[in-house]
């Protein structure tokens, strides 16, 4: 990875959507589809998860947050005043693009989300977006370069805003083996720094392979998170800020599964340990439907994640507390 792709990714203070057709595969990993080092007394030990309720019937947010079409892959910045999400509603570039709700303040309601412009968005699908200090952006596209790992798959990519000249060109990261794009479907970024090493936790899957999670550090090889993986769909993990605690989606039927894709927990009591087997959300969180693409919140009070099929349109985000 050059120096101006590390210097897209890095965030020093905050570590950080299968089918046949390409449209089709995004579609269904939205629909069934932020990084929360802090205190040891961390989220783990907060509580238990409040029933979740869609996000756009929450405290007068914006009802256009949900609509008839495919909404996923929610995540707040880390200052909870931008709620990011992906959808293929009307007025995008084409396909999937990715879309931002903002509010004056924590403790306002979130306005209607307004699409990003280009370089971000294309004509291709453009998705799983996380947001990191800095104004820098980690997303995942299907658009075709010459950097490109593989035709009709998406590939991570890295950006910034500038103040004054906007959206930087966003840079691809490199393929395997000497980075963590590969010819499957990558998904779900999050970063986290420990130890002055930034690690990625990601996803890889494909229409005929099952999803697995991963870790790249410092942007090169990934490596399976092993405790992490299951003969399932394991897919789109989100680290806590501290890497002490892990959200995911999986169909593996773990105990406690309510069906399809649920969200799982793991945490482990140092970053040096190996994380714990992963935890069912419960009923709070879950349904038959499937549940994916799930992301904390900067103080780990809050997730967010989707529903497919939800009661609005063929995805819609939820959110719960704790």
């Amino acid at each position: 990875m050059n120096r101006e792709q590390r210097a897209a990714c890095r965030s020093r203070r905050q570590p950080g959507v299968r089918g046949r057709t390409a449209g089709l595969k995004v579609a269904t990993a939205i629909g069934l589809s932020l990084v929360v080092v802090g205190s040891a007394s961390a989220a783990t030990e907060a509580g238990a998860w409040a029933p979740a309720q869609k996000v756009d019937e929450v405290a007068g947010n914006s009802s256009d947050l949900n609509t008839p079409a495919l909404d996923g892959c929610p995540i707040h910045s880390p200052d909870g005043l931008s709620l990011y999400l992906a959808s293929n509603r009307p007025g995008g570039h084409g396909g999937i693009d990715i879309w931002v709700a903002t509010r004056a303040s924590t403790d306002a309601p979130f306005a209607a989300p307004e699409n990003l412009p280009a370089p971000i968005n294309s004509a291709a699908d453009d998705f799983c977006p996380t947001p990191l200090r800095g104004n820098r952006l980690l997303f995942v596209s299907r658009r075709v370069t010459e950097q490109t790992c593989g035709t009709g798959d998406s590939d991570i990519y890295a950006t910034r805003q500038n103040p004054k000249h906007g959206w930087e060109a966003p840079q691809h990261l490199a393929c395997t083996p000497d980075g963590p794009n590969s010819t499957l479907d990558e998904q779900g970024p999050s970063l986290v720094e420990i130890d002055g090493v930034d690690h990625l936790y990601f996803s890889r899957n494909s229409a005929t392979v099952p999803g697995d999670i991963f870790v790249s550090r410092n942007f090169g090889p990934a490596t399976a998170v092993s405790e992490l993986n299951s003969p399932g769909n394991d897919i789109q993990p989100n680290v806590r800020k501290d890497g002490r605690e892990i959200v995911f989606s999986s169909n593996h039927p773990y105990p406690g599964a309510q069906g399809g894709q649920d969200v799982y927990v793991s945490t482990r009591a140092s970053v040096d340990d190996p994380w714990s087997a992963p935890q069912n959300l419960g009923d709070a969180v879950n349904t038959t439907a499937g549940e994916t693409r799930p992301s904390l919140s900067w103080d780990a009070g809050t997730l967010l994640f989707g529903r497919a099929p939800g009661p609005e349109g063929l995805s819609d985000i939820y959110v719960s507390t704790r």
